[in-house]
């Protein structure tokens, strides 16, 4: 039996028809994007118009993908239905999606898995001449290697329906989350701008419900992603925010366009940021998870850019880790001595790091240069206890100090003793740190 495909619909008007022309405008997109993500993400967000008005914004979507070159192996592709009344969420029956760039076979086993589901449907028909999704293929085939894709179109489906296919299909590392959607159609640039930076707002602050129709073409998608995201603890970045007015056409009636990537926040940061948000807005904080409940000692540090908002942390382990980072987390927004308590703009733009200490580790050393060439730079932290006095850096201080010496030379004065000094009975203990980071959520 030959295997059955979807010919492209759209090659040769919203991108280039020819092999080599697509290869080149798609490349030198991607390489026009600077990846300001930390971790590769779990979904992303990307627009989905002729490549002229939209390919650089879908890009950057896309760049953030590239360090997973190697590793995934399934993409599930959703977006809008707008040649077909659809009503739930469409998979195709063929094998195959074809563009310039050969063939991308559509994974079967995924289609299979989500038949059951409410509202799902095989039905090729809101696929036929649909471009919301063909045009992503391209993309996907130079940021990946060997790839399954399940194309998805979804016309009106709740956002649970969605979510309940992305929980079927959420996988490992090895599946990538695709969602088309562009923002603001045919307003004036100015008050596209405005409209898409609320509507970039509800995006990151996971609000799917403040979102329509004339907000976002992919809504249906877009809500659905932001459920599940928010229940698996994923943290929405904005990439890039733009109209066709800014990349290729007039102003006086524009499309908006944005890309958006979602990563997995750090247990321990998201533990941390909920209990600074609850504080800030009168709340209760979650219950931390169980697989925190063995003690540890963490160190919580909030940063707006260069500027340290606090931090607190302790020592030793004295209780359960998840309750260490949250009352720390607290103490390093409010009760750091050093600094004013934040306020909803700093947490607005603040970056939230957990340092999980090792036990300590005493040094047999005798002098202040002993104790320099002990020291592994850029892995070791120092407690430093000489009668009342007592002090220490982490790791993370390295960072911010040119050698060892300086190194020293600031815990001694954070002490309150005289660097190059080396105080009868002085106890030195060395420990690493695992850390962890990420931006806080915004709006608040």
């Amino acid at each position: 039996m030959s295997a059955s495909v979807r010919a492209p619909a759209v090659a040769g008007q919203f991108y280039p028809g020819d092999e080599a022309t697509l290869r080149a405008t798609v490349d030198g997109f991607l390489a026009g994007c600077a990846v300001t993500n930390d971790a590769p993400p779990k979904a992303i967000v990307a627009p989905h118009a002729g490549y002229m008005y939209s390919g650089a914004v879908a890009a950057s979507a896309y760049a953030t993908v590239a360090a997973l070159r190697d590793v995934v192996r399934r993409v599930v592709l959703l977006g809008p239905a707008h040649r077909a009344a659809l009503d739930g969420i469409a998979a195709p029956t063929v094998d195959a999606f074809r563009t310039p760039l050969g063939d991308v076979v559509v994974d079967t086993d995924a289609r299979a898995a989500i038949v059951d589901l409410p509202g799902v449907v095989i039905d090729d028909a809101p696929h036929a001449g649909e471009h919301s999704l063909e045009v992503h293929l391209p993309f996907l085939q130079r940021v990946l290697t060997e790839f399954r894709v399940l194309p998805l179109v979804v016309g009106h489906a709740s956002a649970e329906q969605v979510a309940a296919v992305l929980d079927r299909l959420w996988g490992g590392d090895e599946t990538l989350i695709v969602v088309s959607s562009d923002l603001s159609h045919y307003e004036a640039d100015g008050a596209a701008h405005e409209h898409d930076r609320r509507t970039a707002d509800s995006i990151i602050a996971g609000d799917g419900d403040a979102l329509d129709g004339y907000d976002a073409c992919g809504v249906f998608p877009l809500r659905g992603l932001l459920v599940e995201a928010r229940r698996r603890n994923l943290q929405p970045q904005l990439l890039d925010l733009r109209t066709s007015g800014d990349t290729a056409g007039g102003r006086a009636r524009v499309v908006g366009y944005g890309a958006f990537a979602f990563t997995a926040v750090p247990e321990l940061c998201a533990i941390a940021l909920d209990a600074i948000r609850a504080k800030l807005a009168g709340e209760s904080p979650r219950p931390v998870a169980a697989e925190f409940s063995e003690p540890g000692a963490a160190f919580v540090t909030l940063e707006r850019g260069e500027r340290l908002l606090g931090c607190v942390g302790s020592l030793e382990a004295v209780r359960p880790l998840g309750e260490d980072v949250a009352r720390h987390a607290v103490g390093a927004a409010f009760a750091d001595p050093r600094v004013p308590p934040i306020t909803v703009d700093d947490y607005e733009q603040m970056c939230c790091k957990v340092s999980v200490l090792s036990p300590m580790t005493p040094v047999a050393v005798d002098s202040f240069e002993s104790l320099a060439r002990a020291l592994r730079p850029g892995v070791d932290g120092l407690l430093i206890a000489a009668g009342s006095r007592r002090a220490t850096f982490l790791p993370s201080v390295w960072a911010k100090v040119p050698d060892v010496a300086t190194f020293l030379d600031e815990l001694w004065r954070k002490a309150g003793l005289q660097p190059r000094t080396w105080p009868s009975g002085i106890q030195c203990s060395t420990y690493t740190t695992e850390e962890h980071a990420a931006p806080a959520p915004r709006p608040f």
